[in-house]
């Protein structure tokens, strides 16, 4: 009975988070990571993590087809596969927490770099640059459990808003998943109770694309954009404060 309670309470922090993913591009993992680290323990958030998005960014794609760029997703994933078995092969074997930190960073700095508005001086964005991108990300992405929307400056500057955006980050969600939770199965870096809880973390996100897709319709891309920006400066806060104790260590 416990353990069904905790699976629901996950699964409705869940659909709130997906939502906001939905509206802001990404960002769901720093809703849930902190609930799942308190309910399983750190060493489930990846694991965990990888199932949820799997499932959720699976649907999305179903959900918004038509909008995806396959143009940069064929740059996206040779690089991601490869960075994502590397990422979680080291995560059977090693965990470094400083690798949060530098990513804080980078979304905090990408944000100063991008500001509020789109501008035509800064850096444009190639579809190949998104292959040693990919590559970084699936990496990272399978050693701790999530980058956050860390991809988010290429995409906008790629030029891709609103549904476009979803969709191609969707799609390349899937792509790491689908790598990361074979490479952990195969390591027995995954067990039962892991996988239904992410099975619970992923099926919330049907209703919540669902809305999702809904209110996108009704926003601009200056609002899209926005949220995306809010997104990425949310996510690389959180990250700097939980590796705060690193930082006083220093």
């Amino acid at each position: 009975m416990d353990q069904l309670i905790q699976i629901l309470g996950v699964a409705l922090v869940s659909f709130i988070a997906w939502t906001l993913s939905a509206l802001a591009g990404g960002g769901s993992p720093f809703v849930l990571i902190p609930l799942i680290n308190l309910v399983w323990g750190v060493a489930a958030v990846p694991p965990v993590i990888t199932v949820g998005m799997l499932v959720g960014n699976g649907h999305r794609t179903w959900l918004f087809w038509r909008q995806v760029d396959w143009y940069l997703t064929a740059w996206y994933a040779p690089g991601a596969i490869v960075g994502a078995v590397l990422g979680a092969f080291a995560f059977t074997q090693i965990h470094l927490d400083w690798l949060e930190l530098l990513l804080g960073l980078f979304l905090v700095f990408s944000l100063l770099a991008c500001g509020l508005e789109p501008k035509p001086g800064s850096f444009q964005v190639k579809a190949w640059h998104i292959l040693p991108a990919g590559f970084c990300k699936a990496f990272v992405s399978g050693l701790i459990g999530t980058t956050g929307p860390v991809l988010n400056p290429f995409y906008l500057n790629y030029g891709l808003v609103k549904e476009q955006l979803i969709a191609t980050k969707a799609v390349h969600m899937v792509i790491i998943h689908c790598v990361k939770i074979l490479t952990y199965a195969g390591f027995g870096a995954i067990s039962g109770e892991e996988f239904w809880a992410g099975l619970a973390v992923g099926v919330m996100a049907v209703p919540a694309n669902l809305l999702g897709k809904w209110i996108l319709a009704r926003i601009n891309p200056q609002q899209f954009r926005r949220l995306v920006l809010g997104m990425m400066a949310l996510s690389g806060l959180w990250m700097l404060w939980s590796e705060r104790e690193f930082l006083w260590f220093w």
